[in-house]
């Protein structure tokens, strides 16, 4: 039953792009080609505003909380994004982590494969949200799996990774667990709602791993490599691996290039939180853009409620003046919507919503 139940969405089979740019192209396939979207290249970003950065250790010195507890709570609320420095993660575990990435994606393909997606499933290596044959591709490959609980583990992914990947991942994934706890009880904090709510809703939640490879290629100004999207998880924590620059967030119409500061973690709210915060965190719209010359690789963790859960906005949030926004759902329904859709913006949130007629009735 359990394995039956894990199987939240699934993706058609499509090419490995990192073999496809291995071939001397001129020209990118068609699939890849995206006119639906707007132009990847950024003229002026020098001009453009910066993501906030919050300061970790601020936050939990006490002496200067007040002022970055505004500060987070300026950036979850204007921004759904920051950079999170001296977060305490240490900085060795960091480094073994992009090393032991890079090295993963540099197996033989075959090797690669032995952790294909199966059918009906979107753990795995493969693509994700590919939901037809006529469907435009992202220029990426991705290696998904659900780390936490153990229980919920795939026999064929992670205890099947190679030494001394596996324990790495097995170690970040445990640290990167209690940092998003942090994270969310502060948010808690600056949101004034009940611990419990927060706590209780993601303490024994399902932790996800996202590992993105984005070959470069030789017409990147036609192509994207991940389409812009919310998040649908409750937090995102990503962990940029290398040094090229790609993700693009959309704040107030305009793309905005995110440069990421060394040893930090860029932080952003999912689709979950945003309906838990009853709209006062949003999620945010981003994408990722490639180039020509040089692979960009990243390795994204979620964390969201438990599967047999069900949530709404968080009861210390809703009262006769703020009203419930969206409603109640169980995460692995909410989850099986998302993954049966292509990816498109934020439109799911919107599925969410409570109308207003329904909302004028309930009050």
């Amino acid at each position: 039953m359990e394995a039956k139940v894990m199987k939240l969405g699934s993706s058609l089979q499509v090419p490995c792009v990192q073999e496809l740019a291995k071939e001397p192209l001129s020209r990118v396939p068609p699939r890849y080609v995206r006119p639906d979207q707007d132009p990847p290249i950024i003229s002026d970003a020098s001009s453009l505003p910066q993501v906030p950065v919050i300061d970790m250790h601020s936050l939990l010195s006490g002496y200067s909380l007040d002022s970055e507890l505004q500060k987070l709570h300026f950036a979850c609320k204007e921004w759904g994004f920051f950079q999170l420095i001296n977060h305490g993660v240490s900085s060795s575990l960091v480094e073994k982590v992009k090393l032991e990435i890079q090295e993963f994606f540099k197996l033989p393909i075959e090797e690669k494969k032995k952790f294909s997606q199966e059918p009906g499933d979107i753990e795995g290596f493969g693509q994700a949200f590919v939901v037809s044959e006529e469907q435009k591709l992202d220029w990426a490959d991705l290696f998904y799996m659900v780390t936490l609980p153990t229980h919920l583990r795939k026999p064929h992914l992670f205890p099947k990774l190679p030494l001394p990947f596996r324990d790495t991942i097995e170690t970040y994934s445990a640290e990167l667990k209690i940092l998003a706890m942090k994270i969310l009880d502060l948010m808690a904090k600056a949101l004034k709602m009940k611990d419990e709510d927060m706590k209780e809703l993601f303490e024994e939640g399902m932790q996800g791993m996202r590992m993105n490879y984005y070959p470069p290629c030789p017409q990147p100004e036609l192509v994207i490599g991940l389409t812009p999207h919310s998040d649908s998880v409750g937090l995102t924590i990503l962990l940029q691996l290398n040094e090229m620059e790609g993700l693009q967030i959309k704040k107030d119409g305009m793309w905005i290039p995110v440069q990421p500061l060394p040893n930090a973690f860029i932080i952003n709210i999912g689709d979950i939180l945003e309906i838990v915060t009853n709209g006062i965190y949003g999620s945010i719209e981003h994408r990722a853009t490639v180039n020509s010359d040089k692979e960009r690789l990243s390795i994204a963790t979620f964390l969201s409620p438990k599967l047999d859960d069900e949530w709404g906005p968080a009861p210390s949030l809703v009262t006769p003046e703020t009203p419930a926004l969206f409603r109640r759902v169980g995460t692995a329904d909410f989850f099986r919507g998302y993954f049966s859709r292509e990816l498109r913006g934020k439109s799911y949130v919107d599925v969410m919503r409570i109308q207003n007629e329904e909302a004028d009735h309930h009050n």
